[in-house]
């Protein structure tokens, strides 16, 4: 916006421009930067500092009667937080004859001094900061119950999907001990090994007498229990299934318990790509054609890719190009209507895409066009509903949400999260994977390209909060995975959207080859589990450094595991340090 870093003149009449001078030069300081004599008619003079960014200008119209400040409340405010500095300019104004008056509003009698020229204007020295503007929505730590512990029981799907043709199911059930959730623990003060079992059933819908999927008991304070149930008592359908557990504490102790969740039990699909979420470890599965229809790991690694220049030359060579260089996924910007021959190619090479719904997710009959037009491709893996900025919390991003998964269940939604601690509740509702799009590399993380300063709540730096360090990135996702403790919620899937670019007043430069991987080496190991970076044409060290880390922990290499260490031939020790094995 071009007025937030433009200079300030504030013009004011006056009928004695002599009687002023005093009160701005003497007592408040100011300088005389430039003065005219009968410009068309007008005597002027201009104060200030020549390192402000504003300053005063007072004109005389002879022909004109300016007349006095209409009322008292008409005030010019300076915020002078140093002690110091305030007592000086205070100090400054009374040797100068000009005593303090008592203000229209007692608010500025309480945080500072009022002082009125000689046109009956007045100026505040203030002894305080600038107020910054506090946008809300920030998420809050909860208040710990004075029945605490408590336990606090969750359940969910291992996966976020099942397909009629699998014939089991998995349920993760969490007992924790919290402070903040759940209902009192009545044998918490036992040490009897009976009196720290769970026991709990699982049923479909709310009825007792309804379909059983699990029956069994798990030890308090315990997370990441798994019990397997059998699908085929079920009937799939679209539309998610009920389920709703009940426990009881020791039998001596009948406390009851209640959670409930949701199971989505989808008939087979027999055209295109499935993707699974895992509720447990937060990774994602996928099943196409190319795959043999078994779902396989995912870890998507790729670019948010331009239309212009890239994908609008309708040239399946450069996306060629783009995989050949190890990237596996990519984030198109544009939709089918404009590129039907790129993502033709997607789907012919098996280069993973996540669908770009972000022009338009405030319109649901787009919505809807663009899903239908997306939903039976063999290389879709997810959506991109919209960024946190350009939404407003609680709507659309959950209408569009919920549309998306009636006409689409086979697919998770996408959101990214732009700022560090806003409405994280309401926008998190409206998606299945966080995605979070820290870039700190080349920021003024204190001073903004619009003459502010950036804190916590003021100031646009290119990056909110962030200190310009790779370690912004696992900051972020950890701030993401604490806000989901806070309001007790199951942990969603999280992918990290590196920075691949420099420019538009805010990034000085691109990353380097070793910040880029440090920073998705950082994400790994605080939950990522993916990657879209911004934005493709890249620089080709950076185009070539992202396909080199992507071949890292899916490449076709061989582990040894002596003494404890885990040894890769070829790999540096960055590479390694990533690789995930789960030993069953």
């Amino acid at each position: 916006m071009a007025l937030a870093s433009a200079h300030i003149r504030i013009a004011r009449p006056t009928n004695n421009t002599d009687a002023l001078l005093p009160f701005y030069c003497n007592g408040l300081g100011f300088e005389v930067l430039g003065s005219f004599t009968d410009h068309e008619g007008f005597d002027g003079v201009m104060l200030g500092h020549k390192s402000a960014g504003y300053h005063l200008e007072f004109t005389r119209d002879s022909a004109h009667d300016a007349g006095r400040a209409p009322t008292q409340d008409n005030l010019l405010v300076f915020y002078l937080p140093d002690k110091t500095t305030f007592v000086q300019a205070v100090a400054q104004m009374e040797n100068n004859g000009f005593a303090a008056v008592t203000s229209l509003n007692p608010y500025w009698d309480r945080c500072g001094k009022t002082f009125e020229d000689a046109d009956g204007y007045r100026v505040v020295l203030a002894e305080t900061a600038y107020p910054s503007y506090d946008p809300g929505g920030q998420t809050e730590p909860p208040v710990p119950s004075p029945d605490a512990p408590l336990l606090y029981v969750q359940f969910k799907p291992r996966y976020s999907l099942y397909l009629d043709s699998e014939p089991q199911g998995e349920i993760i059930v969490n007992a924790e001990l919290s402070d903040f959730f759940g209902s009192p623990w009545p044998a918490r003060n036992s040490s009897s090994t009976t009196s720290n079992q769970f026991s709990f059933s699982i049923h479909v819908g709310d009825n007792e007498e309804n379909i059983l999927l699990a029956s069994s008991s798990v030890a308090v304070n315990t997370t990441g229990n798994i019990f397997t149930f059998d699908l085929s008592t079920l009937t799939p359908s679209l539309a998610p299934i009920n389920l709703t557990l009940r426990g009881t504490g020791p039998q001596q102790q009948q406390a009851a318990f209640t959670a409930t969740s949701e199971l989505l039990y989808l008939p087979e699909k027999t055209n295109g790509s499935v993707t699974k979420l895992d509720n447990l470890n937060g990774g994602m599965l996928f099943r196409n054609a190319a795959s043999g229809n078994r779902f396989v790991p995912l870890l998507p690694y790729g670019f948010y890719s331009s239309y212009d220049g890239f994908l609008a030359k309708n040239d399946t060579g450069v996306i060629q190009d783009y995989a050949d260089l190890g990237l596996n996924a990519m984030t198109p910007l544009t939709i089918y209507r404009d590129a039907p021959g790129a993502f033709a190619y997607f789907d012919k090479i098996d280069l993973k895409f996540m669908y770009d719904l972000r022009e338009g997710y405030k319109n649901l009959t787009y919505v809807r066009e663009q899903v239908l037009a997306a939903r039976d491709a063999e290389a879709i893996f997810a959506y991109w509903s919209t960024d946190e900025r350009l939404a407003r919390p609680l709507r659309p991003a959950p209408l569009a949400y919920t549309l998306l998964h009636a006409l689409d269940p086979y697919h998770p939604v996408a959101l990214v999260l732009n700022c560090q601690n806003y409405y994280f509740a309401s926008y998190s509702a409206g998606a299945d994977i966080l995605m979070e799009d820290v870039y700190p590399i080349g920021i003024n993380a204190t001073f903004s390209k619009w003459g502010t300063a950036c804190n916590a709540t003021l100031g646009d730096c290119g990056c909110d909060n962030c200190a310009g360090s790779v370690f912004d990135v696992p900051h972020r996702l950890d701030d993401l995975s604490k806000y989901e403790r806070w309001l007790g919620r199951w942990p969603k899937t999280k992918l990290h959207n590196p920075q691949s670019f420099h420019g538009e007043g805010y990034w000085g430069r691109d990353p380097t080859v070793q910040e880029a991987w440090a920073m998705n080496a950082l994400a790994v190991n605080h939950g990522a589990q993916g990657f879209v970076s911004w934005v493709w044409p890249a620089s080709g060290e950076l185009g070539a450094a992202h396909g080199e880390m992507m071949s890292t922990p899916w490449g076709g290499v061989q582990w040894t595991l002596e003494g404890g260490k885990l040894s890769v031939g070829g790999l540096p020790g960055l590479a390694t340090s990533m690789v995930i094995i789960e030993l069953e």
